[in-house]
């Protein structure tokens, strides 16, 4: 537990630790900043520091901060984890790290180039051959895939922890696709609105600066060759480890987030398909593997890449950061070699050094690790081979037999690395501090006037106690990283942006993001209706049993019937399954929590999720707290059994209802009214639409007596949100051809077929049309609306004589039913292609040479 005075808490933390901790200077005294932030800890008091953390985990939750796990069944979208205690460096020691960074992500530019172009440093003998042409991240197809850029590597990470000199060592390099930036800006946000105490009497360095810097360096790159500039965030899609922060970056900077089938490559460029045609794409910052990249020169079954990318990276019409081939100087290998190559081409020593690495390709670094089996670590030199890290300390005699043979068998795929013991750092752990190691990854971009340093990073820390691992695969909680001082930050002079002809005015809607943000509108309109009428048959029904006449209960087997009409699950209520009207809560818990049903309540709910998850890009953190809200409400609703009370069934589909009303509220409020906009309102319309008019030629099937009618009426009106509206409008009791008046064609009720109709007409006119004429989705509407306000409602509310029938407003409803899911279907055709014609990379160069 934290102790009662800052002292006994440093005293009780120090009792503790078995290695070089954070906490210590090399001369064993106590840090300052970090005595001041033990001085804050203490005085935040034990309960109150486990109740910020659980506020941490509410917050992360509630903002949709999540991590993918693939070892772990049900790992797609857990919750990120975030310590409440920060990683502490002083400004002092992190200018000097700034430093070696600097110089690391210049020699590995360097390399990069050289690999990727003349292979001096293989044909003087500094590199291997073996390390370059074996490699699983060198690409023969990218070598005059260049930028147009001074450097080619624009974005690098570096993993970091202290070594025993008290220094930061690297122990690995992060040139692909580095990840991790998103998540250390999300973690500062929570940090600072949840223990604001902790950065008292210190300053904290921003983290903002990083993110501006990067984009004023890209726009300045095609400042000179497009008016316009557009810019999209290339991502594997949501099942990736880090989607989230896909998104997450995309709609902070501002880009358009896009999947592989997204783009398409035709005459020499590439292309957004979006849903207003084809649109330019400038530059691509990719979070794909080099060897997906691009199917038609690099792995042929890739369906993340574009196929013709390469060739487009070749002409100069698109900027690819990282570009493909970047990951050939991730090699743990290379490792080995820096410090000579270091030396020749910057005539200087690494600043920062590198755990000691042997690769196993060299006769005496082999038998130098055969001899030390028990003392190093074995790792693949390749990343991309699956092996784990293996402790040689760890292995029995005959395990250390068999791996010395595997490695003879292959040497030159193995290095092996000497374990060193790296610092801890202070870490809250089950309401306790406790030490736990700790490594930061650093990230740099390049700028025209050199490499830029976050002034921070991800720390990451182990979540098992003298273990250094620090993947976030295996569980392990990250920190925010504070650079510090005891002096104000020095306001950099403003970044300004290139000017609005240079900037994009209104990001690219891909046509896959349109279809995702409609069938989100549908299924939450979906979950939305079939919660609002099962809420009014429940009513209806425990009504009913109460107070009822149990010779009066017709209206309640027609509202049952229309549960099964509107969720179309088995079993479900007939006239061939009377059994089922006398205990109707075993299909109503059916349809409400069988999620594997496509059509039930919470199968509903779930896809909408995945719907809303594929855009997570569109939606700001107050909508994020509400699907939190909502996701949290459809576990309980899988719960539902037939059972449980219908009072506490009733009250948790009125929770869902409400949170999806509040949900439509923000969606309202917040959305700018632009493409993604009015393609889901059109996508709720068109639900709502298709739902009511199935509730009403259910509900007004067959002539009933007098007090069923009364019922049903009540029933419908509530079901249109209108029954308050007919009683202040009518007072009188319910009148048929007054409810279907309503109902059909009063405009002032937003729910009407009339309003709904004339909506789904505006929210279409607002997407980009093909010609100035009527679209086929706006003729189909034009003859339901035609329909509806062509209604004689004396008409329409008498019944068929022999057969007592509403056949004249069942064969209206019927047709515009049909109408609207034309409508659904052309809207379908004219706004989500996804397969618009791929050009043959020989058709590009034609084109090229023609000056097409």
């Amino acid at each position: 537990m934290v102790s009662e005075s800052a002292s006994s808490l440093l005293d009780s933390y120090q009792y503790k630790l078995n290695s070089y901790d954070e906490v210590l200077a090399p001369d064993g005294a106590i840090k300052p900043h970090w005595k001041k932030l033990f001085a804050s800890l203490e005085e935040i008091g034990s309960e109150e520091l486990r109740n910020r953390s659980q506020e941490i985990k509410n917050k992360i939750r509630e903002n949709g901060v999540t991590y993918n796990i693939y070892q772990r069944t049900g790992g797609l979208n857990s919750p990120w984890k975030l310590d409440l205690i920060p990683f502490l460096i002083e400004q002092k020691e992190w200018q000097l790290i700034s430093k070696g960074l600097q110089q690391r992500a210049i020699l590995l530019d360097l390399i990069l180039r050289d690999i990727y172009d003349q292979r001096k440093l293989i044909k003087e003998g500094l590199l291997p051959a073996e390390l370059v042409y074996n490699n699983t991240g060198f690409f023969r197809a990218c070598h005059d895939v260049k930028l147009p850029t001074q450097n080619q590597l624009i974005m690098y990470a570096a993993d970091m922890a202290r070594g025993p000199d008290g220094r930061m060592w690297v122990i690995d390099n992060r040139t692909q696709a580095p990840s991790g930036s998103g998540y250390a800006l999300e973690n500062r946000q929570i940090i600072s609105k949840i223990m604001p105490e902790l950065a008292r009497d210190m300053y904290v360095s921003r983290l903002s600066p990083f993110f501006t810097q990067a984009q004023q360096s890209i726009f300045k790159v095609f400042r000179e060759k497009s008016e316009s500039l557009n810019v999209v965030y290339l991502t594997p899609g949501p099942n990736n480890e880090t989607y989230f922060e896909h998104a997450y970056l995309a709609s902070y900077l501002g880009y358009t987030l896009v999947q592989g089938d997204d783009l398409i490559v035709k005459n020499g460029f590439a292309w957004v398909k979006a849903i207003d045609g084809l649109q330019r794409v400038d530059i691509i910052i990719r979070r794909i593997d080099d060897e997906w990249c691009d199917p038609l020169e690099l792995r042929l079954d890739s369906r993340l890449g574009v196929p013709g990318l390469l060739q487009v990276i070749r002409n100069g019409n698109v900027m690819v950061i990282n570009p493909p081939g970047s990951s050939v100087v991730e090699n743990s290998a290379f490792n080995a070699f820096l410090p000579p190559l270091c030396r020749h081409f910057l005539g200087e020593e690494l600043i920062l050094p590198s755990v000691a690495t042997w690769w196993c390709g060299q006769p005496r670094e082999l038998q130098n690790t055969l001899d030390n089996l028990d003392r190093l670590i074995i790792k693949k030199a390749n990343r991309k081979q699956v092996f784990r890290s293996v402790y040689g300390k760890e292995l029995t005699q005959d395990q250390r037999a068999e791996l010395r043979l595997q490695i003879l068998q292959n040497p030159t795929e193995y290095v092996a690395q000497e374990e060193v013991s790296f610092s801890t750092t202070p870490a809250f752990v089950d309401g306790q501090l406790e030490p736990r190691y700790a490594a930061i990854r650093a990230f740099l971009t390049a700028t025209p006037s050199g490499y830029q340093v976050m002034d921070g990073g991800l720390t990451r820390s182990s979540s098992i106690k003298d273990k250094f691992t620090f993947s976030n695969q295996y569980g392990n909680v990250s920190k925010d990283t504070w650079i510090i001082s005891d002096e104000a930050e020095v306001i950099r002079e403003r970044i300004k942006l290139p000017v609005a002809p240079y900037q994009q005015l209104q990001a690219s809607l891909p046509s896959r993001s349109a279809e995702n943000l409609y069938w989100a509108a549908r299924y939450s309109e979906r979950s939305m209706s079939t919660t609002t009428y099962l809420m009014i048959t429940l009513n209806a029904l425990n009504f009913q049993r109460n107070f009822g006449s149990q010779n009066k209960t017709q209206h309640i087997e027609i509202l049952l019937k229309t549960v099964s009409n509107l969720i179309q699950i088995e079993p479900y209520f007939s006239d061939d399954h009377k059994e089922s009207f006398v205990n109707p809560y075993p299909i109503i818990a059916e349809s409400i929590s069988n999620v594997t049903k496509p059509t039930t309540i919470t199968s509903s709910v779930q896809s909408f999720l995945r719907a809303m998850m594929a855009v997570r890009d569109q939606w700001n953190n107050v909508t994020w707290r509400t699907i939190d809200v909502i996701e949290n409400i459809n576990q309980k609703l899988q719960q539902i059994h037939s059972s449980h009370n219908a009072n506490d069934i009733h009250n948790t589909l009125n929770s869902l209802q409400s949170n999806l009303l509040t949900f439509y509220g923000i969606i309202n409020e917040s959305i700018p009214r632009n493409n993604g906009y009015y393609l889901f309102e059109t996508g709720k319309l068109i639900e709502r639409i298709l739902s009511k008019i199935l509730i009403l030629r259910s509900i007004f099937n067959i002539k009933t007596e007098s007090f069923i009618e009364n019922e049903l009426l009540e029933a419908v009106l509530m079901n249109h949100f209108a029954l308050s509206h007919y009683r202040a409008t009518y007072k009188t009791n319910f009148e048929k051809e007054y409810v279907l008046d309503m109902i059909l064609l009063d405009k002032h009720i937003p729910s009407s077929l009339a309003y709904l109709l004339d909506s789904l007409d505006y929210s279409l006119s607002q997407l980009p049309q093909a010609s100035v004429r009527l679209s086929k989705s706006r003729k189909a509407i034009l003859e339901a609306v035609t329909q509806i306000k062509l209604i004689d409602i004396a008409e329409i509310a008498t019944v068929e004589p022999t057969s007592q029938v509403y056949d004249k407003l069942d064969t209206i409803l019927s047709r515009v039913y049909e109408l609207i899911l034309s409508v659904s279907d052309y809207t379908t055709n004219q706004y989500f292609n996804h397969t618009a014609t791929q050009h043959s990379i020989t058709e590009t160069i034609v084109d090229l040479n023609n000056g097409v």
